[in-house]
């Protein structure tokens, strides 16, 4: 009997453990080591890297007003950032962000509007918009993008939200933090990258420094675009 409870603790303690290992985000320096080679390799050796922006305005590139600010948001100051470490490489940004939009309405356009580019990495931000979504109906819809991606091999990186001056993000437990807990944890789920200015930008308005990076209520300025971008080039730079 004794000797059974002992295997049977066992058995526990090594599915805990696999299970443990399992439940995290892909490792940075090995996910897109394949992208980071081709991105090496001269003419007439290399090819296109199409790398897509996917989620709502702050990706699409407005900031105050309805301005849409292309060549100061991230995903213009991502490629800036490599084009720095890979001179030899042609990188496509394709940004298929559209103001407004949650994770919901982004699922739907994946096969028609976002697939078609045929991504070598896909990024995902839709957090500040699901909100009115909700938690449930949005974690459907970001597994329902993950998988569609990953079922043409493609790489995917999430990312946790930016702020919205409406929500005080140095709360613990307030909708932005809920949302990119959930994120987290899909990543982790799914062993694929994770993005995560939030983090950063809770230790800035912990700090009062919010406005800073804000060009309006709920859009960063280039202050705000440039933490995201860093956090997003981590993945494809090497240091």
């Amino acid at each position: 009997m004794n000797r059974l409870v002992w295997v049977l603790g066992t058995l526990f303690l090594l599915g805990r453990s696999a299970f443990a290992q399992d439940a995290q985000t892909a490792d940075r320096k090995e996910y897109l080591s394949d992208i980071k080679q081709e991105l090496k390799k001269v003419w007439p050796k290399n090819r296109t890297i199409n790398i897509v922006f996917h989620g709502h305005s702050v990706p699409a590139g407005f900031w105050h007003d309805h301005e849409v600010h292309t060549l100061e948001s991230y995903p213009h100051l991502v490629l800036k950032k490599l084009k720095e470490q890979y001179p030899y490489a042609v990188i496509n940004v394709i940004v298929t962000a559209i103001g407004g939009e949650n994770a919901q309405k982004g699922n739907e356009r994946m096969e028609k509007e976002v697939l078609v580019h045929r991504p070598d990495v896909l990024l995902i931000d839709y957090a500040l918009n699901d909100r009115a979504l909700g938690l449930e109906k949005a974690k459907v819809a970001w597994q329902d993008m993950i998988r569609k991606a990953q079922a043409q091999d493609i790489k995917v990186i999430l990312l946790t939200p930016s702020p919205d001056q409406r929500v005080d993000i140095a709360q613990a437990g307030n909708p932005l933090e809920q949302h990119a807990q959930q994120i987290r944890r899909l990543a982790e789920k799914y062993h694929i990258g994770l993005a995560d200015p939030f983090t950063e930008f809770e230790e800035i308005a912990k700090a009062g420094m919010i406005k800073e990076y804000m060009s309006h209520v709920n859009h960063p300025n280039l202050a705000g675009h440039q933490l995201i971008a860093e956090a997003i080039s981590a993945w494809f730079v090497e240091k």
